[in-house]
């Protein structure tokens, strides 16, 4: 328990809290950046999970999981929740390396080396034909710059300082475009 933490925030009576960080314009691209990357990938991890079902060996659910934390991760860094982007460049950190030994073969076999005689061809999730070997292995290694990016973006708009705040005057805080967050007079909880 932090005990040096105020639980309520008072503020002085005509004053406001703004963020001044959020109205930079190369904090917005990041931000709408960092999200774009994590539904991408949900839609590659989606792609190769639903197209390659019959020959996944055991993390079936674990893609499914990693699917939601992603799209949650992206509802909040929309909403301009910081602390949810060091865990995002974790999260790609594991599916980065994750997609090269699947990509590569490191450890045994990869999906390009199901092309040739003797392994079947994959089913999807509804029992249909898959895709190919060589569309999956392609997905998988597209996985990794992807993942790369995540890494990069989320770590560069964590050093941007979102959590930044500024008490100014709420006449201050209206010329700039902000809605007050409390009336006049009045605290607000933190």
């Amino acid at each position: 328990m932090v005990r040096a933490m105020p639980p309520v925030r008072h503020l002085r009576p005509g004053y406001t809290v703004v963020h001044p960080n959020r109205d930079k314009a190369i904090c917005k691209a990041t931000k709408a950046i960092v999200v774009a990357i994590l539904l991408v990938s949900v839609a590659l991890m989606l792609i190769v999970t639903i197209g390659g079902w019959s020959k996944l060996q055991g993390l079936k659910p674990l893609n499914f999981a990693w699917c939601i934390a992603y799209v949650i991760a992206a509802f909040y860094i929309w909403r301009w929740s910081r602390g949810l982007l060091p865990m995002a460049a974790a999260l790609g950190i594991l599916l980065l390396i994750i997609a090269i030994v699947a990509g590569t073969g490191i450890t045994g076999t990869s999906w390009f080396d199901r092309s040739h005689a003797g392994f079947a061809a994959p089913q999807t999730l509804f029992g249909g034909k898959g895709l190919t070997p060589g569309e999956l292995g392609f997905i998988t290694i597209l996985m990794a710059p992807v993942q790369l990016l995540l890494i990069f973006f989320s770590m560069s708009g964590f050093a941007q300082g979102w959590n930044v705040e500024e008490e100014v005057p709420i006449e201050e805080a209206e010329r700039r475009g902000r809605k007050p967050r409390a009336p006049r007079g009045r605290t607000a909880t933190a």
